[in-house]
């Protein structure tokens, strides 16, 4: 399914039908589930709560923690909360059912663009779509005379002048966190410099022209960040600028409600969300376009997935996204896009528009190997060649392994 199609029926298929009640039935059976903790997924866990017996475990790790806990029969999770770069693995396992019988039954109010499937199987449901975007600080913006930027050229030269005026401690943040987050962030500088992750039979393309000239302009972006990089995800950032700390960030689209959550920020109507900026002239923003949805555990009995479905879909109604509007770009009827989507919409449909993530066996081996080698790059270890050569030696080894390289 692409991406775009996806996110654009999302963001334009509103409803005008009435929402339903908090919940329409009362749930007997323990329904758990695990999905990422972002505020998206704490309103739809919250709704679902509503039906009784729902227990949420909400958790930045839960992309870890799934599949062992999905392989167990019976599962550990009736639920998982997921997106179309932690579903390979469980698919690849089979520890998800389909839920086309399901769907059938209890999904009525479901779009077409809402069934993620596999071979022609229902085995996801999407809820909203996300991407890093360009967010920044409008007032500073403002009042240096800076336009926002669309290249990373321009996003460098934005930092210098910020930094140069002193304004706050770090004029650019970035989810570059060990591992898989410093991994996407190259991954989305990658495919901006136009790269390929892996040739047609499976064998590494990274180690190129595109490998190298991602790391140098990462390299280059940490002059402007706290020195703490490698330890920043998603939550860091976003309580960075919260804090006044930062001036701009390529930021989860999923954070952008955050900004203006007044119990926490002290930026509450600063920030502004732009396309992600690109890496090369003519090129795609440098970023990938995902979504997020549930999944039901196949090693759970069939009352018990019944049972779960019909919690997630109250989860997922029109009430929900009535009450939790600026929390995402949903998918589900209802939704109307507030200027914190302005960035995610303007990424999404660019020309060219930035590829979904690859929900392949491949790349889920290479995001491991990347998010296993990067860090001696930064840390002065290796040069950009050398560790480029370092992931494709991991990757190969573990594409053998996997069956997918002779």
């Amino acid at each position: 399914m692409l991406i775009k199609k996806l996110a654009l029926a999302g963001i334009f298929a509103l409803s005008a039908s009435t929402a339903m009640a908090a919940c329409a039935f009362e749930n007997s059976q323990e329904v758990k589930t695990l999905s990422a903790g972002f505020e998206a997924w704490k309103a739809v866990t919250d709704a679902m709560a509503e039906c009784g017996n729902v227990s949420a475990e909400l958790d930045q790790e839960f992309r870890t923690k799934q599949p062992a806990a999905f392989a167990a029969d019976p599962s550990l999770y009736a639920v998982g909360g997921v997106s179309n770069g932690t579903v390979t693995p469980l698919i690849n396992e089979g520890t998800i059912r389909p839920l086309d019988d399901l769907v059938a039954e209890y999904g009525g109010n479901l779009t077409p663009n809402q069934l993620i499937r596999v071979d022609g199987q229902i085995m996801a449901i999407a809820m909203m779509v996300n991407t890093q975007h360009l967010m920044y600080r409008t007032d500073i913006f403002a009042d240096l005379g800076l336009d926002v930027p669309t290249t990373y050229d321009e996003v460098l030269a934005a930092a210098a002048a910020i930094k140069e005026a002193g304004v706050v401690e770090y004029p650019l943040g970035a989810t570059m966190a060990s591992g898989w987050n410093l991994a996407q962030d190259f991954n989305n500088m990658f495919l901006g410099f136009g790269g390929t992750f892996y040739n047609a039979d499976s064998t590494p393309a990274v180690n190129s022209e595109a490998g190298v000239k991602a790391l140098e302009m990462m390299k280059a972006l940490t002059e402007y960040m706290d020195p703490e990089y490698l330890v920043s995800d998603s939550t860091y950032v976003q309580q960075q600028f919260q804090q006044g700390k930062i001036a701009m960030a390529n930021l989860w689209a999923s954070r952008g409600a955050a900004m203006n959550d007044e119990a926490e920020s002290q930026v509450v109507g600063k920030v502004g969300s732009a396309m992600a900026p690109i890496a090369m002239e003519g090129g795609a923003p440098a970023t990938t376009l995902w979504w997020d949805g549930i999944v039901i555990a196949k090693n759970i009995p069939d009352d018990l997935a019944e049972a779960a479905f019909r919690v997630a879909m109250e989860g997922l109604d029109e009430e929900m996204v009535t009450a939790n509007n600026a929390d995402a770009i949903w998918l589900i009827p209802g939704y109307v896009p507030d200027e914190m989507a302005a960035g995610a919409i303007a990424t999404a449909t660019a020309t060219p528009t930035p590829i979904s993530y690859p929900s392949t066996s491949q790349m889920g081996l290479m995001h491991t190997a990347i998010g296993n080698e990067l860090d001696s790059f930064f840390t002065g270890d290796r040069s950009a060649e050398e560790t480029l050569a370092a992931i494709e030696e991991a990757y190969t080894s573990a594409a053998k392994e996997a069956g997918l390289l002779q």
